[in-house]
């Protein structure tokens, strides 16, 4: 299942100061840990288990599990019988068991440099239980779902440990999607309570998001679901006797002429009010283990998206280990994820992860190059971080401006960085390894998934030898296989789906509300296996490669081709900052390749340049990868927590603009300019289709206005070298015409 032993060539390893003190040293010492996870996983998990607090032991076994839907209904269930709160856990023993009350929890730094607050354990234990009281007050319970909208601050920690002391149920929504989004993810867990905030800023930007969020209840009550209640922060308009020192964020360093907060004293209620006159003490709610913890819903390729639910015992025992192997949490550590946390990786490794370790952590309201680029490595020395979690898009973006703003900076407390989110191209792993970690600070490639809970892929920093750009080996009791179409596993080296064979405690247990969804995603294709739908690689070492989403793997000619491999190729070259590569259909090979590259300020595009990327993918991986398009991008379409939509890309390609509204979208008008400025070649072969089949050359242009819609300039379709500029002008339809303003 893994090699056995560690591969000596092409790897980096981690200094050897680290190595001495850190959980697991040697490539040894992890092989015979992962050998027990997966053989003794009792034994293995019952250790762990015996570190944190349980109301009343288990019963059975640690983990009893179906994987296989042609033998029932699909389960896994961990520690059954076994009861605990995992807020208790979290706080109450950290301060009272193991004298952590004055550790820093939580530094806070906020959107402006000078926004800034420390939060103590003992300090976030008291406030988690004065509003677990006011949720009390206002009818909450055990079992109930919550939703709640807000900005990074620290009292969106506070709302959802709050929710998980007394037993509710929390579901998130990133404060970065729509009205639509958070109402349609309150329908489906059919919320009781709302919790949001008056507003925020996103580095220049301000975000109105009381009115998002008021526009999101309209919307439940046409649809026939009134929220009765909605608890509002005030964290830009609070004025500065509200700010008790040390129990709230503090005011804005910075006017807000235009904040919109209105107020509906029927349904909304101040956060500042109700928790003033609220006990600071709350007795935990002690809850199954397989009781539900927490909703967060993910999108899926198509369709609504879906409300991956975790629960208790399994997910805290998970993200702790995981949180401390990995990251090789040591007691004086100040550790910092970019992540926001109405994602699962600010679920996992900012609140559950870090708390449960006694952890000091930043968290953080504002933005990478915001005031400027040197953000983040600033924040690294002011608080002196030495762990350091963030996401390849950022590694990238940054990348763009050379070394220069990082080198500003001296990042000696720096000893582990990790990337998460999508697979890492070796050339920002290069650069981040290089530049920011200064060739001493082993980067952990962490491959996850909101459904996963915590790591399942990855390196640990001490143990395992590192690869740029693979995300190494299984993390213990991870089970992974590789499989083709036919759903045979694969030995050696091979490339095909990856899935796991057995569950692990961190592994969601359902969709909500829709079981049924859950067993055909994750288990109907290959039955006996969860299903990732990403593409993986395995290497002459046993090391894994994430390629990509399975609907990112191409068919070219019969050979299948990552689009990953591809746009790390393109990424390569010194003048592409950024690359994504999607198929667009062919009539003889199946599909062709479709690239999008932004490249490095000041370089300018050209035909030569083109070629120049032709020549180095096709020297980098072989003909059959050639791309067939490359389309000049100076954006592309991401959602709001950086990741490339792919999807979009692929209509842009096929010119089908019949897109849905993305609610992700960070920024549509990246969209329009994509459409506008299509690879004139994807047009040329449409006008060559039509010659072939014998359609008359005025109808060929006609279909070529209507179908591309006028998406490429008029120099691109001057330069097909077959339309002069006077006809170009007579064809035109008169809409086209004004488009193209000639």
């Amino acid at each position: 299942m893994i090699p056995e032993k560690a591969p000596q060539k092409g790897v980096y390893h981690a200094p050897e100061e680290l190595q001495k003190a850190a959980h697991v040293r040697s490539y040894e010492q992890y092989k015979e840990l992962y050998l027990k996870s997966t053989e003794s996983p009792d034994e293995f998990w019952g250790s762990i288990a015996n570190e944190f607090f349980w109301k009343t032991k288990q019963s059975g076994p640690f983990l009893d599990y179906n994987f296989d839907v042609t033998k029932g209904e699909i389960f896994v269930k961990c520690m059954d019988g076994a009861s605990t709160n995992i807020c208790y856990n979290l706080l109450d023993r950290n301060v009272h068991e193991k004298k952590l009350g004055d550790k820093v929890a939580f530094y806070w730094e906020g959107n402006e440099p000078r926004d800034e607050l420390t939060v103590t354990y003992r300090e976030l234990l008291r406030r988690v239980c004065q509003f677990a009281n006011v949720l009390k007050s206002r009818g909450v319970k055990k079992g109930d779902r919550v939703s709640i909208y807000m900005p990074m601050v620290v009292e969106l920690v506070v709302a959802m440990l709050a929710c998980v002391r007394i037993g509710a149920v929390h579901s998130i929504v990133f404060a970065g999607f729509s009205a639509e989004s958070l109402c349609e993810r309150i329908l489906d867990s059919q919320c009781s309570l709302l919790i949001t905030a008056d507003g925020f800023y996103r580095g220049d930007k301000l975000i109105n998001l009381k009115v998002l969020a008021d526009d999101a209840l309209q919307k439940c009550r046409d649809k026939g679901f009134p929220l009765l209640k909605c608890i509002v922060l005030k964290h830009l308009s609070r004025e500065e006797e509200e700010t008790p020192l040390g129990s709230q964020s503090p005011p804005a360093k910075r006017s807000c002429p235009d904040l919109q907060v209105p107020w509906n004293p029927e349904v909304d209620l101040c956060w500042h009010t109700l928790v003033r006159g609220a006990s600071d003490e709350c007795e935990p709610e002690w809850c199954e283990s397989e009781d539900p913890l927490f909703i967060l819903y993910t999108s899926g390729s198509t369709g609504k998206p879906k409300g991956v639910l975790h629960t208790i015992s399994g997910y805290m025992l998970y993200t702790a280990t995981t949180f401390k192997l990995v990251f090789d949490h040591q007691p004086h550590d100040v550790y910092w994820c970019t992540a926001d946390i109405g994602w699962i990786t600010g679920h996992s490794y900012i609140t559950y992860g870090p708390l449960a370790n006694g952890a000091t952590s930043v968290l953080f309201e504002g933005l990478p190059t915001y005031p400027d680029v040197s953000r983040l490595w600033e924040v690294v020395d002011k608080y002196q971080v030495t762990k350091f979690y963030t996401a390849p898009t950022a590694i990238r973006m940054l990348m763009k401006y050379g070394s220069e703003p990082v080198q500003k900076s001296r990042r000696e407390s720096l000893k582990v960085l990790g990337t998460v989110g999508e697979p890492i191209n070796p050339e920002a792993w290069q650069w981040y390894y290089t530049v920011v970690g200064e060739k001493r600070c082993p980067v952990v490639d962490t491959f996850w998934q909101t459904e996963t809970g915590g790591h399942v892929l990855t390196p640990l920093p001490a143990a395992t030898p590192l690869k740029p750009g693979s995300a190494t080996l299984p993390f213990f009791g991870v089970v992974p296989a590789i499989l083709n179409e036919s759903g045979e596993e694969l030995e050696g080296e091979s490339e095909g789906y990856l899935v796991f064979k057995q569950p692990w405690p961190g592994v969601m247990r359902t969709v909500y509300g829709n079981h049924q969804r859950f067993e055909t995603t994750y288990f109907k294709k290959f039955p006996g296996y969860y299903v990732t739908g990403d593409g993986c690689r395995r290497d002459k070492d046993g090391y894994y490669w994430i390629t990509g989403r399975i609907d990112d793997m191409l068919n070219v000619s019969g050979h299948l081709l990552s689009t990953a491999e591809v746009e790390s190729a393109l990424v390569e070259h010194e003048a592409v900052a950024e690359a994504a590569v999607v198929g667009r259909p062919h009539p003889i090979k199946g599909e062709s390749l479709y690239c999008f590259v932004t490249l490095i300020q000041g370089v300018t595009y050209s035909r030569a340049l083109e070629a120049e990327l032709r020549k180095q993918v096709r020297e980098k991986i072989g003909a059959i990868a050639t791309p067939d398009y490359i389309q000049n991008a100076p954006g592309l379409p991401k959602t709001r927590s950086g990741k490339i939509m792919r999807r979009v890309l692929r209509k842009i390609a096929c010119d089908e603009r019949d897109l849905e509204t993305f609610s992700t979208l960070a920024d549509t008008s990246v969209v329009e300019d994509l459409f506008q400025n299509r690879c004139y070649e994807a047009v040329l072969s449409r006008v060559q289709w039509e010659e072939e089949e014998g359609l008359p050359q005025r109808r060929q242009r006609r279909h070529l206005w209507a179908g591309a819609s006028a998406a490429c300039s008029r120099t691109a379709l001057l330069s097909l070298g077959r339309i002069s500029a006077s006809s170009l002008s007579q064809e035109l339809p008169p809409q086209t015409t004004q488009k193209f303003c000639f």
